[in-house]
């Protein structure tokens, strides 16, 4: 149930996603599918550390054998700033035109491929489009081109999705932008890039994977909205039959295969699922939406000053790398968010709890029954044990609150209302989790 009365409810969800290949070699058919799309000349965007992993220079030749002209930009940064954003701009204007992009990477190159798509077809800067009220919210005028995705690890599900996620620097605030026509026109999941994949990265993206699942299953409802004109829709509408679907079955395969893919980086079985799990969250999430913990991931990983992550890059050409991965950063005020919005859905709750850990015997208090599988796995998996642990204490709680108030488009979303005090309460709960 929800805290939601309408007076005119919704009865329309909406359902967007990708065209989708997904399997093992995957990849070695991108120029098939590029030239199915009428593409002569692309852009690959990658970063560093995938680049040396030699993938996206194996993509882009066998793009070139395809009679494709290709173009490589491999200085997309982790977790991505408006900075780096309007350098990839920058070159890709340079160097441009294009017919499509192709992005190989995690979710900061694929974000970086959206922003740069979206700024090589309309006009304008980056922060004309950064969602309000950080950016001015503008809605692109012109059609985008064809965006190909190719994850190279499992977590983001921004192959699936219509958002582009940046730190804006100078407000020392994680935000994002969002437009249905930032979602790729084509996503391809080949599990074998994943093998590369660090364990720490494997485990902080897999908790990425976690949340939007957990996020969208426990979204507010589709029909709990004041209905809506026809241009008045977005992305995110709420929990709805088919994004439940997907997130039951991420959950799942979740549940089977996470531990093993951060234990033993090899075996491909569990790598499998792990992508699979990451496709399914994100078709979910990608139209159901994500709430809280999301809203607190931004500002936490905005406003980190030291910490540095096992298994991602120390520094950047700044000198200066200290950042919460994505993942982790969602996951550290997870539990506690679960906590809170258990009683508008108390069934969905124990369900997300049985379906991550088959056969685990509810607690008395049934509200605590997520909480507490969540935390389980991400000490298994080696997460850090809350936001103190990451470098914050008390004396942050005002400035993180500020930040995660800024998340309205994600707050919306939320099965409760969300107050600062709610998000106080929250946050102070996940100085420790354990």
């Amino acid at each position: 149930m929800s805290n939601f009365h309408p007076s005119h409810p919704e009865t329309v969800f909406t359902y967007g996603a990708p065209g989708l290949k997904f399997g093992v070699g995957a990849r070695h058919e991108l120029g098939h599918d590029l030239g199915q799309l009428g593409a002569r000349r692309v852009l690959v965007v990658t970063d560093p550390g995938v680049a040396a992993t030699g993938a996206p220079e194996e993509i882009a030749e066998s793009l070139r054998a395809a009679s494709i002209d290709t173009i490589v930009f491999d200085r997309t940064r982790v977790e991505p700033t408006d900075r780096s954003l309007d350098e990839a701009i920058a070159f890709a204007r340079a160097e441009g035109p294009f017919d499509a992009i192709v992005a190989v990477g995690g979710g900061s190159a694929i974000d970086t491929a959206k922003a740069v798509n979206l700024l090589v077809t309309n006009e304008g800067e980056l922060m004309d489009y950064v969602n309000a009220p950080v950016g001015r919210a503008r809605a692109p005028k012109n059609p985008l081109l064809p965006l190909i995705a190719v994850p190279t690890t499992t977590g983001t599900g921004s192959e699936s999705t219509t958002i582009c996620v940046l730190d804006v620097v100078s407000q020392h605030v994680k935000t994002g932008i969002s437009h249905a026509r930032l979602r790729p026109t084509f996503a391809v999941v080949d599990p074998e890039l994943t093998m590369s994949q660090p364990a720490g990265v494997t485990a902080a993206s897999g908790l990425d994977i976690l949340c939007h699942a957990l996020e969208s299953y426990t979204a507010r409802p589709y029909g709990s909205y004041e209905r809506k004109q026809a241009h008045e829709r977005v992305p995110y509408c709420g929990s709805n039959p088919i994004a439940d679907m997907w997130s039951e079955k991420a959950l799942s395969l979740m549940a089977a295969s996470f531990r093993t893919a951060v234990r033993d980086g090899d075996d491909l079985a569990a790598r499998t699922e792990v992508a699979m799990a990451a496709t399914f969250a994100g078709l979910g999430f990608g139209n159901a939406g994500v709430h809280i913990p999301h809203a607190n991931a931004y500002p936490i990983a905005g406003q980190v000053r030291d910490f540095r992550p096992a298994d991602y890059p120390v520094l950047d050409k700044d000198g200066d790398h200290a950042l919460v991965p994505h993942g982790m950063a969602v996951s550290l005020t997870a539990p506690a968010a679960f906590r809170y919005t258990f009683e508008a859905s108390p069934e969905r709750h124990v369900r997300a709890a049985e379906l991550l850990a088959p056969g685990a015997a509810r607690p008395d208090d049934a509200a605590e029954f997520l909480p507490q599988v969540l935390a389980a796995i991400m000490r298994d998996v080696g997460i850090p044990s809350g936001i103190g642990a990451v470098g914050f204490g008390e004396g942050d709680i005002d400035a993180l609150v500020e930040g995660t108030m800024k998340q309205q488009r994600l707050l919306a979303t939320a099965p409760l209302e969300v107050t600062e005090d709610a998000v106080a309460t929250i946050l102070d709960q996940s100085i420790e989790l354990w």
